[in-house]
C-alpha cells in the first residue's frame, strides 16, 4: 500500500532508524530515565514506524491542533496526542537531550529536547517534545519473534484488502464468525493485531492473550497474519478506536472490524463519518450493497472501521451470524465476562457453542481454577492488631490440610531480611511493602499462598500491591481492625508506651497516620473475638470464594469455614466474599 493511500496525502511514512553504529560518546554525559511500562510501549511504535509519519514526541501546537481538527500544527493529518511525561528531577535545566532506556539500564533511544512544559500545577512533572532517535531494538518480551516492523508487512500485503482486528481480548465464536463473514464479503486477507500492552480482558497476561489469539487464529483461513503490537490502552472508547486504527493502517489494513460497543459516533448499524469525515478516500475497497453493519471514518486514515451489527448464536443452524436472520426468540446471546469468570474461577467448561475448545483450554491455562490458582492474603492493621498471630495460626492451618504451598510473609521478619536498613519514613514504608508485594506476586505467579502482615497504613502502597499481585492471581485484603486502645493495652513490645514518651517518632496510630481500608474484603477485630474464630472467619472467606474446599480445614478442628461456627459472628465482616474482578482476574 502506498504510503500517500495510508495517510491520505501530506507528510511521507518515515520511521526511526535503528543506528548499527557504537553508540556515540557523548550519551555518557546525557542524563538518562527509564520509562514506565506503557511509554516504553509507545516509544517502541515510534521507532518501529507505527505511528509513522511521527518520528518523536508532539509539542504543544501540535497537540492543541489534534485536539482540535486532528492534525498537526503543520496540517498533516494524525488523530492522536502521542507524549513523554517525566519527573522533573529527571532532567537538568539546560539538558538538550534525554536517553530513554529499558528496565535494565540500556539505552533504546535518544530524545533531542525541542520543549519542555510543565505537566502539573506543583511543577514536579516535564512534559517534553522532540524527536527520537532509535539507538537499539528492544530485546525481551514474550513472542517479540512475532513481532514485525510496519513496513515489512504492509510490503507483504500490499495490491490487497486486508481486514484485521486488533483486540485486548480472546477471540470468541462470534468474533471468528464475524471475521470470516467480513473477509469473504471483502475478498480480504485477515491480520490479527493482539495488543501487548496493558492488562488484557479475562486472561490478564499479554502472553496469554497472544496464546488465545494464536490458537483461535487455527479457525481462520490460510494466509491469516498474527503479530503482536505494544500499543497501550487509551482512556475512552473514541481514543482507543482512533488508536487501534492507527495500528491497523500502519500494518496495512484497509479495514478494521470493531466492537459496536468501541466506536462512537453513529448509532449502531448507521454508516456515517467520525469527526466529519465524508466518506471513503478514493480507491478504497467497499463493504457490498446491503451489508447490515455501520461504518466510521478517521480523518487521516484511509481505513473503513466495520461496527458490526448485533449478532447471536444460532441453535438451528448452530452457527454465529446477524440477529435479524435468526428465528425471534430462538437466539442465544454470547457469555458477559463476568459470567465467563465465573465458570473459569469454577474450573467449569466453557461451553463449545461460544469458545472453539482450544482458545477455552488456553483460558483455563491462563486462568487456572481458584482452587489451583495463586492467592495472596494480605492482612493489614496497627501495631498489636493481632494481625501477625493470625497469619501464623492461618499458615499452620493451610499446611495442616496439604494441599496448597503456603508462604508467610510477617511484618517484622521482612524488616529484619527483606528490608533490613529501611527506615520508618514514608518513601522506606512504601518501599518496604513494595518488596512484600514483589516477593508476594512470584509466590501467586506459581500457584501458591501467600499470607502477608505488615502494618501498610498507607492506601496507595496497599492499591500498588493490589494492582502488582492481580497481574499474577488473586489479591484478598483483610483488615485486622482492632481498635487503637485495645493495641495499646497489649502493647506486648512497650512501643506504644515509647511513642507516647516521644522515644519512638513516625509510630503509626500516635505520630503517624493509619489510613483505614475502605476497600478490604474481609474485616475482623481480635478485641472482640478469639484467634480461633478470627482464622476461621478467614477460611470462610478462601471456602466461599472457591480458593480451598471446606472438608480438610474441618478435620483439621477448625469450626466450620463454610459458614458455621465463626461465621457471622460479632467482630467479623465479610466485605467482598470473593467476588470476581475485586480478588484479581
Amino acid at each position: 500500500m502506498p504510503d500517500e493511500f495510508l495517510w491520505g496525502g501530506g507528510r511521507t511514512d518515515t520511521e526511526a532508524t535503528v543506528t548499527a553504529e557504537p553508540l556515540p560518546t557523548e550519551l555518557a554525559t546525557w542524563p538518562a530515565w527509564t520509562p514506565g511500562e506503557d511509554q516504553l510501549a509507545e516509544l517502541e511504535l515510534l521507532t518501529s514506524g507505527a505511528y509513522a509519519p511521527l518520528t518523536g514526541y508532539l509539542t504543544a501546537a501540535d497537540l492543541a491542533a489534534v485536539a482540535d481538527r486532528a492534525e498537526l500544527a503543520d496540517g498533516t493529518p494524525w488523530p492522536l496526542p502521542v507524549t513523554l511525561t517525566v519527573p522533573a528531577t529527571a532532567v537538568p535545566d539546560g539538558a538538550e537531550h534525554l536517553v530513554l532506556q529499558d528496565h535494565e539500564g540500556s539505552p533504546l533511544a535518544a530524545l533531542n529536547i525541542t520543549e519542555r512544559v510543565f505537566a502539573d500545577g506543583a511543577g514536579s512533572l516535564l512534559r517534553l517534545a522532540g524527536p527520537v532517535t532509535a539507538l537499539r531494538e528492544p530485546e525481551h518480551g514474550p513472542f517479540r519473534r512475532l513481532r514485525r516492523r510496519p513496513a515489512e508487512v504492509r510490503a507483504e500485503l500490499a495490491g490487497e484488502p486486508v481486514l484485521a482486528i486488533a483486540t485486548r481480548r480472546p477471540l470468541n465464536r462470534r468474533h471468528l464468525g464475524q471475521l470470516r463473514h467480513f473477509a469473504d464479503q471483502l475478498r480480504a486477507r485477515l491480520l490479527l493485531l493482539p495488543l501487548v500492552a496493558g492488562p488484557a480482558a479475562i486472561v490478564t497476561r499479554p502472553e496469554a492473550l497472544v496464546r488465545s489469539v494464536r490458537a483461535a487464529a487455527q479457525q481462520l483461513p490460510e494466509g491469516t497474519l498474527l503479530i503482536p503490537v505494544p500499543l497501550p490502552p487509551r482512556p475512552d472508547p473514541a481514543s482507543e478506536l482512533r488508536a487501534r486504527a492507527v495500528i491497523a493502517a500502519a500494518y496495512g489494513a484497509t479495514h478494521l472490524l470493531a466492537d459496536s460497543a468501541d466506536a462512537p459516533g453513529p448509532p449502531h448499524g448507521m454508516p456515517g463519518p467520525l469527526h466529519g469525515m465524508p466518506g471513503p478516500p478514493q480507491g478504497m475497497p467497499e463493504l457490498p450493497q446491503g451489508t447490515r453493519n455501520g461504518t466510521v471514518w478517521i480523518p487521516g486514515l484511509a481505513i473503513q472501521v466495520i461496527v458490526e451489527g448485533e449478532w447471536a448464536y444460532d441453535p438451528i443452524s448452530e452457527v454465529w451470524r446477524p440477529l435479524s436472520l435468526i428465528e425471534p426468540g430462538a437466539e442465544r446471546g454470547e457469555l458477559s465476562d463476568g459470567e465467563l469468570d465465573t465458570l473459569l474461577d469454577a474450573g467449569d467448561p466453557v461451553p463449545g457453542w461460544f469458545m472453539p475448545e482450544n482458545v477455552a483450554a488456553e483460558l483455563r491455562r491462563a486462568r487456572p481454577p481458584r482452587r489451583e490458582r495463586g492467592v495472596v492474603l494480605f492482612f493489614t492493621g496497627l501495631s498489636g492488631s493481632g494481625k501477625s498471630t493470625v497469619a501464623r495460626d492461618l499458615r499452620d492451618a493451610l499446611a495442616e490440610r496439604g494441599d496448597r504451598s503456603v508462604s508467610l510473609l510477617d511484618g517484622d521478619l521482612v524488616r529484619r531480611l527483606l528490608s533490613a536498613g529501611l527506615t520508618f519514613s514514608r518513601a522506606d514504608r512504601d518501599l518496604n511493602i513494595a518488596r512484600i508485594g514483589y516477593v508476594a506476586t512470584e509466590v501467586a505467579r506459581h500457584g501458591g499462598v501467600a499470607i502477608c502482615a505488615p502494618i501498610a497504613p498507607y492506601a496507595e502502597a496497599r492499591a500498588r500491591v493490589r494492582e502488582m499481585v492481580t497481574a499474577a492471581g488473586d489479591f484478598l485484603l483483610v483488615h485486622v481492625a482492632t481498635p487503637l486502645d485495645a493495641c495499646e493495652a497489649r502493647d506486648r513490645k512497650g512501643l506504644y508506651a515509647k511513642a507516647r514518651a516521644g522515644l519512638i517518632s513516625g509510630f503509626t496510630g500516635i505520630s503517624d497516620p493509619y489510613e483505614e481500608p475502605d476497600d478490604a474484603d474481609l474485616v475482623i477485630d481480635t478485641s472482640v473475638m478469639s484467634r480461633q474464630e478470627a482464622v476461621t472467619a478467614v477460611l470462610a472467606l478462601l471456602t466461599r470464594g472457591g480458593w480451598i474446599t471446606p472438608e480438610p480445614a474441618q478435620a483439621a478442628g477448625y469450626p466450620r469455614p463454610d459458614g458455621g461456627a465463626g461465621a457471622g459472628r460479632h467482630g467479623v465482616t465479610l466485605v467482598m466474599p470473593g467476588l470476581p474482578g475485586r480478588t484479581g482476574y
